[in-house]
């Protein structure tokens, strides 16, 4: 148990660049996520919930919010809220199915299909800037202590980027806590069965503590 490296933490934030790319209509909408770079999808997908302005609404990404402001279509901005991104294996997966939803709501003759609005989707590409910590944790009894601590951006960057970079599409509470064997496997597993994309960090954060906390209360009897 030695041996294993510590948990680095690690605080990140969002570099957003336009990428010029816009739409004014749903079928302008459709042409363009078929071709825009999948760090674009993952940006309205996802990047939202490191604005404070994020605080889990009923449209949870920006395709969405954007049907429901400006295409005034509430019929297709529940079929987007509900495209949950940790049910994909991939962005590309992800794409296929957003532009899928797109093209049966313009297969239902909806008249805003092809109406150009003043406000057109702007899409935005983004990256994540990652920032080392001085903060480690040596051993699974600290958790409770140190997620208390987290920031935001440091929730976002274990729990929810994690995903994109671990082996197995996990976060990286969980990743770690398996590598100190099956005692820790029962929380490891309630952690993974949480889904972050319809609540805000503050939300996800109190749950991921309360998990923790209820954990180490059982241990101790």
């Amino acid at each position: 148990m030695n041996e294993i490296t510590p948990f680095q933490i690690k605080n990140c934030s969002i570099a957003t660049v336009a990428t010029g790319e816009r739409a004014a209509s749903l079928s302008e909408l459709r042409d363009k996520i078929l071709t825009i770079n999948l760090d674009s999808i993952y940006h309205h997908f996802w990047s939202r919930r490191l604005f404070s302005q994020f605080t889990n609404p009923e449209y949870p990404n920006d395709f969405s919010i954007w049907a429901h402001l400006h295409l005034h279509d509430e019929v297709l901005a529940e079929r987007l809220s509900i495209l949950d991104p940790t049910d994909y294996e991939t962005l590309e997966d992800l794409r296929t199915d957003l532009v899928d939803i797109i093209e049966q709501r313009m297969e239902e003759g909806t008249s805003v299909s092809w109406v150009q609005r003043n406000d057109p989707f702007h899409f935005i590409r983004s990256s994540l800037i990652i920032f080392k910590t001085p903060l480690i944790i040596n051993s699974p009894f600290e958790l409770p202590d140190r997620i208390q601590k987290m920031s935001a951006s440091n929730i976002f960057y274990h729990f929810i980027d994690a995903r994109s970079r671990t082996p197995h599409r996990k976060d990286d509470f969980s990743t770690w806590l398996r590598d100190f064997g099956e005692e820790f496997y029962p929380l490891a597993e309630k952690i993974e069965s949480i889904d972050p994309y319809f609540l805000s960090l503050a939300d996800l954060s109190n749950q991921l503590l309360k998990i923790v906390n209820d954990f180490f209360k059982t241990k101790q009897g």
